[in-house]
């Protein structure tokens, strides 16, 4: 299965707003899931899942293993744990959800595990979350070109990540595109209000629309069944060369994900 473009992001949301989050999204005709082990809601969004009529064929679902887990005795034993809760013998795609702190495990033993895991059937694709240039360029000569399914990154018209973007595609490493609302900060953006209002659309439809048609899966969040549906809507909006343009003069390097624990010195 290929990286979808468009699907659900779950962080920050826990217990029974993840349920009704999932249970709402998957009645729109959501099919991308994606959660992390850190956010403490795989088992509910397993409950979720269970209680579907949506067959698992239908789904792909996304997971990340925490930098707690990145040793090779602990990351399939965590990730076995992760499908366990989501109800399911294997995921879509695992994701290494940022690169190890002070390199405390080295990235050709986490890698390696990985990879593991995707040989005994435990997940279809591998891929990384947080990647910088050097560390994606470093990954791809551990699994080899064309193995990684995505590097999953921050971007937004605020923080547009171009020469990442670029040096990805120019891998062959497709960008999932995380925040790209920028915890709604978009929302109220001036200029994406003109370009929506000329497309009878929102902003928030506007910057997703920006995001996919530049080739980058989405991940979009909500707790409200409305939202959920209007987003899905940016799938079919397209954009003028003049509103990419537009779009484009917004980026500021406004950075919403920077722990000081965690960060790598992005580009």
């Amino acid at each position: 299965m290929s990286l979808p473009a468009f699907g659900l992001g779950t962080f920050r949301l826990k217990g029974q707003t993840v349920f009704d989050t999932v249970t709402n999204a998957l009645e729109l005709g959501y099919r991308a899931i994606d959660t992390a082990q850190i956010y403490e809601n795989e088992a509910d969004i397993g409950r979720a899942l269970a209680a579907s009529d949506v067959a698992r064929d239908e789904l792909y679902l996304t997971t990340k293993i925490w930098v707690d887990n990145f040793s090779h005795d602990k990351l399939i034993p965590s990730l076995k744990d992760s499908l366990s809760k989501l109800g399911t013998d294997r995921v879509d795609l695992t994701l290494i959800h940022w690169p190890s702190p002070a390199n405390a495990v080295p990235m050709e033993a986490y890698l390696g595990a990985l990879r593991e895991a995707r040989e005994l059937g435990l997940t279809r694709a591998i891929g990384v979350s947080n990647f910088t240039i050097a560390l994606l360029q470093q990954a791809i000569g551990i699994v080899g070109p064309g193995e990684l399914a995505t590097n999953q990154i921050e971007l937004s018209p605020y923080l547009q990540n171009r020469k990442l973007a670029e040096f990805a595609r120019s891998q062959g490493v497709p960008v999932t595109s995380y925040m790209t609302l920028a915890y709604g900060k978009v929302l109220n953006d001036p200029v994406l209000a003109t370009i929506a209002g000329k497309h009878g659309a929102t902003t928030a439809q506007v910057a997703l629309a920006w995001a996919m048609q530049q080739g980058y899966a989405v991940i979009p969040s909500s707790t409200k069944r409305e939202n959920l549906a209007s987003n899905m809507k940016a799938c079919d909006l397209r954009l003028s060369d003049e509103d990419m343009a537009q779009i484009a003069t917004l980026d500021r390097n406004e950075r919403q994900a920077n722990p000081a624990s965690l960060a790598p010195a992005w580009d």
